[in-house]
């Protein structure tokens, strides 16, 4: 499996994941030619700069002269995308850091999205960045992204309702569960359009994930700080398929507590983070029926799940050894059935898809409101997905005829 991992030091901007991408390899020429497709007649200036002593590659989008810079609001940002010849997957994506900026400026503002006109993100060099960086995470074909935590700056910035501290309101909206953390040079090291770039499309947030390193690409900010590499850099690298982790199975009897208690129980391990939890009627000694339960968890959360067991069951003792789970990698997309967005998990082994499942919870309200058998929703959504893939391998194919 193919990850990339961002690691913002200096926080992250539209146009240092664009250019941290592209230092990745990608054919520039290539680029050029789709970004040309948008049709706002920019021109893209690609270069090698240096950051405190360290290279990087430099992205300037070039208005036309006498160009006057647009507000955009949401409808037409997706008027716009839509209009794009790209992939389903790369205007999904394009959509959802959109939607996220806007969503953010309402939220901070008191207003509603569909009053929102976004200034700097509305701009075509904005429009650039987003498209483009999900434009080049397809051509990488990247399967999973992961951030270590984002770096905010600090400090105080100069904006359109005065003085704010670091991060101002959009970027702390949009950031929210990210782990973030301030250094370095008093300034805004982390804009809005960075900042959804990387909460829309992360998987996850560690600080270096277990891959095989094959590339590394840096992309440069606009400002040079004499000690401090105004860069972010990027890690495309594979990752074992085969995942095998270490967790503990606890196990005890039962035979005076009710199934109601039970059922309790098993809800709240779950919620404290079990990963499994599971009945299995048992015959004791003297004859006694009774219940096995048995939890499985990882060791961080041990003592969370004992204290759980001893407070809601009668239980008085408990059993537990190490083992070990393999698990095939996943990811989530969404499809759109019978007018709502249905979550699909996708498991691979190796590069071959084994399952489709797409989330029972929303396909039993749909189901239920359409009065369609729900077998009949599965179905379709397994359809409509398999549809979706063959789109983008399409794409892809006429995309390659071109160039």
């Amino acid at each position: 499996m193919k990850v990339l991992h961002f690691q913002p030091f200096a926080g992250l901007s539209g146009d240092m994941v664009l250019a941290a991408l592209l230092d990745l390899g990608v054919n520039q020429r290539e680029f050029k030619e789709a970004m040309d497709e948008l049709g706002l007649g920019v021109k893209i200036k690609i270069s090698e700069v240096e950051r405190a002593n360290l290279r990087g590659r430099r992205v300037e989008v070039i208005l036309p002269e006498k160009k006057e810079i647009k507000e955009r609001k949401w409808s037409e940002i997706q008027s716009l995308i839509e209009a794009t010849p790209f992939s389903l997957q790369v205007k999904e994506r394009a959509e959802r850091i959109f939607h996220t900026l806007f969503q953010a400026e309402a939220r901070v503002h008191g207003r509603r999205l569909q009053e929102i006109h976004l200034h700097e993100a509305g701009a075509d060099d904005a429009l650039v960045d987003i498209i483009g960086s999900c434009w080049l995470l397809e051509k990488l074909e990247v399967d999973k992204i992961t951030c270590a935590p984002v770096n905010l700056g600090s400090g105080w910035i100069k904006a359109d309702h005065g003085s704010l501290p670091v991060p101002p309101p959009a970027v702390s909206e949009i950031l929210k569960k990210v782990p973030v953390y301030s250094f370095g040079p008093s300034v805004e090291l982390t804009t809005p359009t960075g900042a959804a770039i990387i909460a829309c499309l992360a998987d996850s947030f560690v600080a270096f994930p277990e891959i095989t390193v094959n590339r590394i690409g840096y992309g440069a900010g606009f400002q040079d700080f004499p000690d401090f590499p105004n860069l972010l850099r990027v890690f495309l690298g594979e990752e074992d398929d085969k995942k095998v982790y270490p967790l503990y199975e606890i196990n005890t009897n039962i035979d005076d507590t009710t199934p109601q208690v039970l059922a309790y129980t098993c809800e709240k391990l779950l919620k404290a983070g079990a990963l499994d939890v599971f009945q299995t009627p048992v015959l004791m000694k003297k004859g006694r029926l009774a219940t096995q339960l048995t939890v499985l968890v990882a060791a961080d959360k041990m003592d969370k799940v004992i204290e759980i067991l001893f407070k809601e069951t009668t239980t008085i003792g408990l059993r537990y050894h190490p083992v070990e789970r393999q698990v095939l990698e996943r990811k989530i997309e969404t499809v759109e059935v019978e007018g709502r967005k249905i979550p699909v998990k996708i498991a691979f082994y190796g590069n071959r898809v084994i399952q489709i499942q797409p989330e029972y919870d929303r396909l039993s309200e749909l189901a239920k409101e359409k009065a369609i058998p729900l077998k009949e929703i599965q179905q379709k959504a397994r359809d409509l997905w398999k549809k979706k893939q063959k789109g983008l391998k399409d794409n892809e194919k006429r995309w390659k005829g071109k160039n």
